[in-house]
C-alpha cells in the first residue's frame, strides 16, 4: 500500500495561505484549478461567501511541515 496523502497548508504552492494549495496537493490536481474551481464556486453560491469558507479552512488545516513532504 501507498502512504496517504494528508490534508495540509501547502508550503510550496501557497498565494495567501496555502489553503487550496494544500487541497490541490492532497487531491493530486494543479493549484491554479482547485483556485479557479474554488472562485467559480464561491461566485456562483449565494448562500456561502468563499471568503468565509477559505477562513475556516485556514483556521481547521494545520500547516504542512517538512515531514509532509517526505
Amino acid at each position: 500500500m501507498g502512504k496517504l496523502a494528508k490534508l495540509h497548508r501547502s508550503q510550496n504552492s501557497r498565494m495567501i495561505a496555502g489553503v487550496m494549495g494544500g487541497i490541490a496537493e492532497y487531491v493530486g490536481w494543479s493549484p491554479t484549478w482547485v483556485r479557479l474551481l474554488f472562485v467559480i464556486i464561491s461566485t456562483l453560491s449565494a448562500a456561502v461567501p468563499g471568503i468565509l469558507i477559505y477562513v475556516l479552512f485556514w483556521i481547521v488545516m494545520p500547516k504542512a511541515s517538512n515531514q509532509s513532504y517526505q
